[in-house]
Parts: structure tokens; C-alpha cells; sequence
């Protein structure tokens, strides 16, 4: 009996490969996405903090400085919602990029398994004549 063989085994191996390295690239894009977020978070944070902290000073010094710090807040902030901007875009390219990868290595699987159909129904096809004869000699 001759073993089942999918000659297009190391495509699909390659695929696979292909797939993975998509995966990971995706999931440091995201993690750039989300280490941005969490910046993000952190000088609202801050912002929160120095308003609950100013209003009940009434020293100028102290009103300069709060001014100054929001200015700066206010610039991280800027930049850091550019990066995202294009964090989102490097990410959609990779998650575009992992689609087009599943979607070569489903058809190959789908072919794989389509053969494997038809051999397994071969096999069982011989082993039924095999049968047949066997009977029909006794």
C-alpha cells in the first residue's frame, strides 16, 4: 500500500513558516500600538494629578510651572498620538499581510486535504477489489 504523499508538502511547510514570521510581526506591532497607549494613559494621568494639585494653589510661581508642564504634556501628548497614527497603519499593513499568508496556506491545506480524501477513497477502493477477489477465488 502506498503512503499517502502531498507533493506540494514543502510549499505548505513554507507557508506555514511565512505565517508564523506574519503572526509575530503582527503581534510586535501591536505591542508598539499598546506600549503607545499606555504612554498615553500615563500623561493623562498626569494631567489628572496636576489639575487636582493646582487648584488649591494660588502661588505664581507654582501657576507658571503648572502652565509650562501642561505645555509639555500637551507636546507629548501631540507626538505620542502621531506614533500611534502611524503604529495603526505599520499594523494594518501586517495584519494585511498575515491575511494573505492564512489565505495561501488554507487553499494549500484545503488541496492537501482534498487528496487525502481521494487517496483514503482509493485506498478503501482497493482493499474492496482486493476483497472481491479474494472472495471470488474461494
Amino acid at each position: 500500500m502506498k503512503k499517502f504523499k502531498f507533493e506540494l508538502e514543502k510549499i505548505l511547510e513554507y507557508r506555514n513558516y511565512e505565517k508564523k514570521a506574519a503572526e509575530g510581526e503582527l503581534a510586535k506591532a501591536l505591542a508598539v500600538e499598546a506600549q503607545i497607549n499606555a504612554q498615553l494613559e500615563a500623561i493623562a494621568l498626569k494631567f489628572v494629578q496636576m489639575n487636582k494639585s493646582m487648584k488649591t494653589s494660588f502661588n505664581f510661581n507654582d501657576i507658571i510651572a503648572q502652565s509650562q508642564h501642561t505645555n509639555l504634556l500637551n507636546y507629548q501628548k501631540e507626538e505620542l498620538l502621531k506614533q500611534l497614527a502611524e503604529a495603526k497603519i505599520v499594523t494594518e499593513q501586517k495584519r494585511s499581510v498575515l491575511r494573505e499568508c492564512m489565505k495561501k496556506t488554507t487553499a494549500l491545506e484545503k488541496l492537501r486535504d482534498k487528496q487525502l480524501e481521494e487517496w483514503k477513497a482509493a485506498v478503501e477502493y482497493e482493499e474492496a477489489e482486493l476483497l472481491d477477489e479474494v472472495k471470488n477465488k474461494l
